[in-house]
């Protein structure tokens, strides 16, 4: 049963991994990272754990029991309550739920762990996987992204209220 961990600084080898193995299938669906993405990893990852550090943003890998990473979900920009909500997840894993669930359990972390009232997401018109994982975990559609924020791709943005805990 792979966990959902909060990004450390042990996990840049199997990230790094992560991304490369599934490059050609992220860029199906979403913008590629670009070839500076690999050739910078090491400072690109270390600038988002200071991220982490500083409380702007809180970054999640999904491992499986051999150690590697089947998937990335990511809450950034927190700000006044409210985050945007990022994912990925590997190919050989895809279509099986676990985009699904771990967002459900994304969601619940949001609110217990980093005290957040809602969460923001946008897909493109194209990823319909990504846009049932959003609709199943209770988010709306609240209007079209710019294609700028989507890497020229159209889309659109949902939003899901989080339930705050007594």
């Amino acid at each position: 049963m792979p966990e959902l961990q909060r990004l450390r600084t042990g996990h840049a080898p199997a990230v790094l991994a992560f991304e490369r193995e599934n490059r050609g299938y992220f860029a199906a669906s979403v913008p590629d990272r670009g070839d500076g993405f690999f050739e910078r990893f090491g400072e690109r990852f270390g600038a988002l754990l200071a991220e982490q550090e500083a409380g702007v943003c809180a970054f999640h890998v999904l491992v499986d029991e051999a150690g590697s990473v089947v998937g990335r979900f990511n809450l950034v920009d927190m700000e006044d309550g409210v985050a945007v909500l990022g994912y990925r997840v590997a190919e050989h894993a895809a279509g099986r739920g676990v985009a699904t669930a771990t967002v459900r359990e994304l969601c619940g972390l949001a609110v217990s762990r980093y005290g957040l009232r809602a969460l923001r997401a946008a897909a493109a018109l194209d990823n319909a996987a990504s846009r049932k994982v959003l609709v199943r975990n209770g988010f709306v559609l609240t209007g079209p992204a710019d294609p700028a924020e989507l890497g020229g791709k159209r889309g659109d943005w949902y939003r899901r209220d989080l339930a705050l805990r007594p």
